[in-house]
């Protein structure tokens, strides 16, 4: 992801590529599914990404997506 670019949009392309691999019976984990999005996003979120890997347990993929669009909503 650029950035500058529709950080919703970013997600809805990301959703459309897991049902992809869904489809195509790809068995990631929820885990590393969470890791691959967050890595997709810009530099400006270096300090987001981080803050969200570290200290956790575990990264379920919809927290992550929740994460980021309050982010996006508290930024806009």
């Amino acid at each position: 992801m650029a950035e500058g670019e529709s950080i919703r949009t970013h997600i809805s392309e990301f959703v459309i590529l897991l049902n992809d691999l869904k489809n195509l019976k790809a068995e990631i984990s929820d885990e590393d599914l969470a890791m691959l999005l967050l890595y997709s996003l810009p530099s400006s979120y270096k300090t987001f990404r981080e803050t969200q890997i570290y200290g956790r347990d575990h990264l379920p993929i919809e927290d992550v997506k929740m994460n980021i669009l309050s982010k996006d909503k508290l930024d806009n």
